[in-house]
């Protein structure tokens, strides 16, 4: 395994320089962005933004194997994890409304802190303590999602007073650069717990500089904004009215719960199935994200003008790929004839996959919900998400590890059989609704570059 892990990583690592290198290319016959305002502005979002990114992605690859290593079993790390989603379904609801009211500056300087509490609690063996730690970071995650990119629209918009065109431009830029971070961390996480053998917490210690800066450079660079107050009530319930009265939403939602719910399994599983083989869990995760980056890559390339797929088919392709990959894994994992190149595989496969789907998802939901109800549908769809993945954690609480890991495997088949199902009943309502289908090249005109 550690053989196949470096290989692979080089592999995917060089198919992602050519393909984001080709991309680069093409941008070259575009104007660049020069406007020296709106690039120091870009630079003070990033610059707290990315220190944010890198302390959460370095606590990925090893936070299975650190409760292994404090001789958990595998049922009690899956009720750590449980508690970690239920954490995050509760804080989620209430994260933009908590954003709104505390501030969006507050509230960054507020994930720096928790999440910090959250990687100091990695060095107690005590399994309360690692339990509170989870749920500090549900309460971080939910944090990082919801506070960092709402204080970067209002100051766009409201204080700067910039074009509402130039908001994508900052959001793709960091979308690439957060895939770069999060390889660039599996191979820091792996350096400071393999190489040079300071175990698994290592990665946590070292997340813990960049949350301090994080939170210090908000402070000294970002201005405080608020939200317009809104009770969560009547969100939730213009989002259950929207989700209940749109046939399209509610498909969309049973595709994400069942999707992502298999993701958040797959994001427990893959350390106890690969771990056994003693491979570099850093350089493995890395790979994991290289792979999501060539899907993210693929998906650009898929939708430009000269393949002109949609959204929809990638996203009925990047199920079926999932599908395919946990009916590999099922004969993979089989106890007694474990095949760990497989697994590998087949947990790249569903890496590409995920890089496929987001950006499909995530175009299909901004056409398909009003932006007014966004918020309060996207609690909605988070419930049954979280709740299918904590059932997920206590099916295998309750079964035996070997055949436990595969029966899961078969478990998460059907649910992406039933994903399949609901993509094509999606497909069958949006068929000829042209709103969803990405502008023809002759109707698509050039988004104006950020420039005076």
């Amino acid at each position: 395994m550690l053989f196949t892990a470096y290989v692979a990583f080089a592999v995917l690592l060089a198919i992602c320089m050519g393909l984001e290198f080709s991309a680069c290319r093409a941008k070259l016959t575009g104007s660049a962005c020069t406007n020296p305002a709106f690039l120091r502005f870009q630079l003070d979002y990033y610059q707290v933004y990315f220190l944010a990114l890198a302390a959460d992605w370095l606590q990925g690859p090893y936070l299975y194997k650190l409760y292994q290593h404090y001789h958990f079993l595998e049922g009690q790390i899956a009720i750590i994890y449980v508690c970690g989603f239920a954490s995050s379904v509760l804080f989620g609801l209430v994260s933009t409304s908590l954003v709104d009211w505390l501030g969006r500056k507050k509230s960054c300087i507020l994930f720096s802190l928790t999440y910090s509490i959250c990687c100091l609690t990695k060095l107690s063996w005590d399994y309360f303590v690692l339990v509170v730690g989870r749920i500090l970071g549900g309460l971080s995650t939910a944090l990082l999602f919801s506070a960092f990119e709402a204080w970067y629209v209002h100051e766009h918009v409201e204080r700067h007073d910039f074009p509402t065109e130039w908001i994508p431009a900052t959001f793709s830029r960091a979308a690439f650069w957060n895939n770069v971070i999060a390889i660039g961390a599996g191979v820091t996480a792996n350096f400071f717990a393999e190489w040079l053998g300071l175990g698994p917490v290592a990665p946590f210690m070292v997340s813990i500089p960049f949350l301090m800066l994080t939170g210090f450079f908000a402070m000294k660079n970002w201005d405080e904004n608020y939200g317009k107050k809104r009770a969560l009530s009547k969100t939730c319930v213009d989002g259950l009215k929207c989700l209940l009265s749109d046939r399209r939403v509610l498909l969309l939602g049973t595709i994400q719960a069942l999707f992502e719910s298999v993701i958040y399994i797959f994001i427990f599983l893959w350390t106890p199935v690969l771990d056994p083989h003693n491979p570099p869990l850093g350089i493995v995760f890395s790979s994991f994200m290289a792979a999501s980056m060539v899907g993210s890559s693929l998906y650009r390339i898929a939708t430009s003008k000269r393949y002109h797929l949609q959204p929809m088919h990638i996203l009925s392709l990047s199920v079926l790929m999932v599908f395919f990959s946990l009916f590999m894994l099922t004969f993979s994992t089989n106890p007694g004839q474990e095949n760990p190149s497989e697994s590998f595989l087949a947990f790249l496969l569903i890496e590409l996959s995920c890089g496929l789907y987001f950006p499909a998802m995530g175009f299909l939901r901004r056409k398909v919900i009003p932006e007014k109800d966004q918020v309060g549908v996207m609690n909605w769809f988070r419930i049954p998400l979280n709740l299918l993945a904590c059932l997920g954690m206590l099916i295998l609480h309750d079964s035996d590890y070997k055949t436990g890991t595969r029966n899961m495997f078969t478990i998460c088949s059907v649910m992406m059989v039933m994903a399949l199902l609901a993509v094509v009943s999606l497909f069958t309502v949006v068929r000829n609704n042209a709103e969803l289908r990405v502008p023809s090249p002759q109707g698509q005109n050039e988004l104006s570059s950020p420039e005076l």
